[in-house]
């Protein structure tokens, strides 16, 4: 007795039931393909609360050293008012990473695009913290270079130390921020689907046979 096999793969049986067809042509076996509407969970990986706070956190620190420089008269170079400027850009993008934790597309999308604004700023800033690394105030140049043993010369060779140590901090804390915020940009991209389509995942549908009488 010869037997005949069906070669036929799951997938080519497979097909979308289609509207109109009669109960004894309906497949038994469809499948379908459906957005993924659990996919913006992805974003809630990426620890967004953890890693917003710490944004917000490490530039406000930037803000109250700069603060402190300017009330001081510490800085040579006129680069605290950018540095403020750039470190409320990296604290609005901490806020809203933070704030994207509700799903909301649009806020995902801000949340993306000052992420992208706040890459930038951290690398400037880190620019501007290598460059202050060997200021020395104007009224300790004197101090420093003819009566370095002298009370003042001291105070001044302790605060170069402070300022020096102080910028290379600064520089650490905004390698820290570019990686947080091009960690949170890869999340929020992947949630909405600007650097690829939106997945769908299958759906496999049984049919119940119809009932013969």
């Amino acid at each position: 007795m010869e037997v005949k096999v069906d070669t036929r793969t799951m997938a080519e049986e497979a097909s979308v039931v289609e509207e109109g067809l009669p109960p004894s042509q309906t497949p038994l076996l469809s499948v379908s393909f459906e957005r993924n509407v659990n996919w913006k969970q992805k974003y809630l990986e990426a620890e967004p609360k953890a890693l917003g706070i710490t944004q917000i956190g490490l530039s406000l620190f930037q803000i109250i050293s700069s603060l402190v420089f300017m009330s001081k008269s510490l800085s040579v170079t006129p680069t605290d008012i950018p540095v403020i400027i750039l470190s409320l850009l990296v604290l609005i993008a901490g806020s809203l990473t933070v704030a994207a934790q509700n799903l909301h597309l649009p806020t995902l999308r801000a949340c993306l695009g000052m992420q992208i604004v706040a890459v930038t700023a951290s690398i400037a800033n880190m620019i501007i913290a290598l460059v202050k690394m060997n200021d020395i105030p104007y009224f300790c140049r004197q101090y420093y270079y003819y009566e370095k043993n002298s009370t003042t010369g001291v105070y001044c060779h302790n605060l170069e130390g402070t300022i020096s140590h102080l910028s290379s901090e600064c520089v650490v804390i905004n390698v820290a921020l570019v990686t947080i915020s091009i960690t949170v940009a890869a999340y929020c991209c992947k949630v909405t689907n600007c650097c690829s389509p939106a997945p769908k995942m299958p759906v496999i549908t049984v049919q119940a046979p119809p009932a013969q009488l």
